[in-house]
């Protein structure tokens, strides 16, 4: 899949502001227009199909992106490699497996980008293991949680805390964060097309939830749902009556009206309330587990 006909970010002054103009132009799909789109692609190879369902994600990958601006690279290839992972996910996105390709995508979009950012730190380069490669991603995120934004070297209880929160030992924790801390003037204001002064996180950001992220949390609202309607499947008529009448509706129905709309004592309608219960969130753990390792064959693919 070629990436000459994708936007790109221009170098200088509005040149991020030009391409989230641009890419904003790209309507969103539909969840019938994303299949169909998506089954043209996989089943005839069609090259225009592949190119809107691209398309309608860049604002995603821009989205993503912008929580990588802090590593000191430019924003532009940041972007563009994230670009590469949403290229990739098109590719090898199955449409039948009932997922939408935001949420399929963005793991591939995450993975590109970190993938170019530790390609591009040289100071990462002298240890890449999987406890760094945490530690890297996490740390500032973690500091910010506990309030230690101020440069230099971290409070003892801070290293602690973050030690244990990540799994690493407190001197992993020194080291990434005497590393990391050379990168203070990647908050150096800007000026804007407008003519407006600030700095990257002072005007990239928009606090408004995005259409994507609207999409993923509808996508996983979905999800849920399918999940909980499979379960109820485990539950005989009885069962699915009580559990139905106590758990799922806004006005939960006493103890004592079921106990007398099938003849049994309040302690035996609780019983296979509970009982039912158990066996739903049994039944979810299930199929969320086993989703979650046809997702990752998928990945892996």
């Amino acid at each position: 899949m070629a990436r000459s006909y994708l936007p790109s970010i221009t170098a200088g002054e509005g040149g991020l502001n030009r391409y989230l103009d641009e890419i904003r132009k790209f309507p969103m799909l539909e969840p019938q227009e994303e299949y169909m789109l998506a089954k043209r692609y996989q089943e005839h190879d069609d090259r225009k199909a592949a190119h809107r369902l691209v398309t309608s994600h860049l604002r995603l990958v821009a989205k993503i992106a912008m929580g990588y601006r802090g590593y000191g690279l430019p924003i532009g290839e940041v972007v563009s490699e994230g670009n590469v992972g949403l290229m990739q996910a098109v590719k090898k996105f199955d449409p039948e497996r009932g997922f939408r390709l935001a949420t399929y995508a963005m793991w591939w979009i995450k993975a590109s980008i970190q993938e170019y950012i530790l390609r591009s730190w040289s100071l990462v380069k002298m240890g890449t293991t999987a406890n760094q490669k945490r530690l890297f991603f996490n740390l500032r995120r973690l500091k910010g949680r506990i309030q230690a934004l101020e440069e230099g070297d971290l409070k003892p209880e801070q290293v602690a805390e973050i030690a244990t929160t990540l799994k690493v030992s407190e001197e992993e924790v020194i080291s990434m964060n005497r590393r990391l801390s050379g990168d203070a003037s990647l908050n150096a204001p800007i000026k804007a097309s407008e003519g407006e002064s600030g700095q990257w996180q002072d005007w990239l950001v928009d606090d408004s939830e995005s259409q994507e992220a609207v999409l993923i949390e509808q996508d996983e609202m979905e999800n849920r749902r399918s999940l909980l309607t499979n379960a109820m499947g485990v539950l005989n008529d009885r069962e699915r009556r009580i559990f139905t009448a106590r758990r799922l509706s806004e006005e939960p129905i006493t103890l004592e009206d079921l106990s007398s709309e099938f003849d049994i004592s309040r302690e035996r309608v609780r019983q296979i309330e509970v009982r039912a219960f158990e066996k739903v969130q049994d039944s979810v753990r299930k199929e969320a587990l086993a989703r979650a390792q046809a997702l990752r064959v998928v990945e892996d693919a």
